[in-house]
């Protein structure tokens, strides 16, 4: 498996892919070192991540090189990522003793009822590329913690990053068998699924997570999926349209817009929308586009150049429904790299729910941004959607924006701020966008299956 960098098309690295035989054989290690691992003293597996999460602090800037190099990533970006994963770390740390502790929830007559945690056993981790720190730490780390194995596949657009991961964990003292990364495309993650896996987490897009779901559905096999967004704001008439605008520029252009969570429709109130757009576009165009190594680019390459048919063709159906293209609008055939990799920032604008800019999931640099009348029509054109990862609103009325988010049916809410995530709340989808939490004491507890205990005295 070639391992190359979006940003040059060169070849940074050759690795195997794990065969069919290869993952029978680390899960067949995993089932067996995971009651010895789990039996261990939970201070001790605290302090085995404790010491990776020192690792990956000390080693921050030889490991930010890495990322950017197979992905595309400005380094800023890339680095501001490995920093913001050792809070997530240390969130779970801090709090695993309490979730997992015996819970005594009942004591009279000599009776007395005993909730406690136990792991789930052999966890299958099929991991994402965007954000490979973040969404990866999000699953092995609490599940390592709560006495799981974990059989962690990086995506193939991650492959390094996830091959230092292992090194690094194994270091710290997380033995080999528990933790194994079979680097691989597809074929790897379904003879992944094959095995006998007590649970499966899984970051992507929808159709592949579904398609999991169905791979291990008849097998009563706890699955959780963390799946793809079509994340809308609302503008309302109040704001501050100059801090609104951007705010949403580096919400919808951040990491390329490689984001689940990234902003992808943009509703603003008639009263303000010209305005907005006007604002958005200046920020939109102030954006640095260029070589990933330098600091202060803000645009890379996107990690999967086949992306930009995706775009150009979501362009190009808003445009024949009506649409404008404000800035952007196709790929940049002068940047070098693999034909696609460079697609520049692009804003439409007269766009509207049955474009297909607003119907499907762009993960890439491309935003629309919709007029409307008031807040219900904001309502009705935001939950217009089979996703329901995030949603947001701007205005300096609270209680307006309660009343608004209050009616979308999704798992992430945002007042005044959007593309957040904080370890304390729980990350989580509705609809296509997924099942499951990771994050907050949930995203703890979800490593973990309750066993119920009766305990009366003779």
């Amino acid at each position: 498996m070639q391992i190359v960098n979006p940003a040059t098309g060169a070849v940074l690295d050759e690795v195997p892919e794990t065969t069919v035989d290869g993952v029978a054989a680390a899960y067949e290690t995993a089932r067996a070192g995971q009651p010895a691992w789990a039996a261990r003293p939970l201070p001790e597996r605290i302090d085995a991540v404790r010491r990776f999460a020192a690792s990956v602090e000390a080693q921050r800037d030889q490991l930010a090189p890495i990322l950017t190099a197979e992905t595309g990533k400005p380094i800023a970006q890339a680095a501001g990522e490995i920093t913001a994963t050792l809070a997530r770390i240390e969130f779970f740390v801090d709090h695993v003793t309490g979730v997992t502790a015996d819970q005594v929830v009942h004591e009279s007559d000599g009776l007395r009822e005993v909730i406690r945690r136990e792991p789930l056993g052999v966890v299958a981790n099929i991991s994402a590329w965007n954000y490979p720190w973040f969404v990866g730490t999000n699953v092995f780390v609490p599940a390592l913690l709560c006495g799981n194995a974990v059989l962690y596949k990086p995506s193939e657009y991650a492959t390094r990053t996830g091959l230092a991961i292992a090194d690094l964990l194994h270091a710290a003292g997380v033995p080999e068998p528990v933790f194994a990364a079979l680097p691989g495309g597809g074929a790897t993650g379904a003879a992944l699924l094959d095995q006998p896996i007590d649970a499966v987490f899984f970051t992507g897009s929808h159709p592949t997570g579904r398609r999991i779901a169905e791979a291990v559905a008849g097998r009563m096999v706890k699955v959780q999926l963390e799946l793809g967004g079509k994340d809308p704001v609302y503008v309302a008439d109040d704001v501050d349209v100059t801090a609104a605008a951007a705010a949403l520029a580096d919400g919808a252009f951040y990491n390329n817009g490689q984001s689940c969570c990234a902003v992808e429709r943009i509703y603003v109130h008639e009263a303000v929308h010209d305005e907005f757009v006007e604002a958005f576009v200046a920020e939109v165009e102030r954006f640095a586009m260029g070589d990933p190594t330098d600091p202060t680019t803000y645009l890379g390459p996107l990690t999967r150049p086949q992306q930009a048919e995706v775009l150009a063709a979501q362009v190009a159906d808003a445009v024949d429904r009506g649409a404008i293209v404000r800035t952007g609008g196709g790929v940049l055939d002068d940047r070098g790299g693999p034909a696609g990799a460079w697609f520049a920032p692009t804003v439409l604008t007269g766009v509207d729910n049955i474009m297909v800019v607003f119907r499907e999931e762009s993960f890439g640099p491309v935003i629309g941004i919709a007029s409307v009348p008031d807040d219900d029509a904001a309502v009705a054109a935001m939950d217009d959607t089979e996703y329901g990862l995030t949603a947001g609103v701007f205005t300096t009325d609270e209680e307006r924006a309660r009343r608004v988010l209050d009616r979308l049916d999704v798992g992430s809410a945002y007042w005044n701020c959007c593309d957040r995530v904080s370890p304390t709340l729980p990350w989580t989808g509705r609809r296509h966008s997924g099942i499951g939490s990771t994050l907050s004491v949930e995203g703890i507890s979800t490593f973990t299956r309750p066993k119920a205990y009766h305990l009366r005295r003779p």
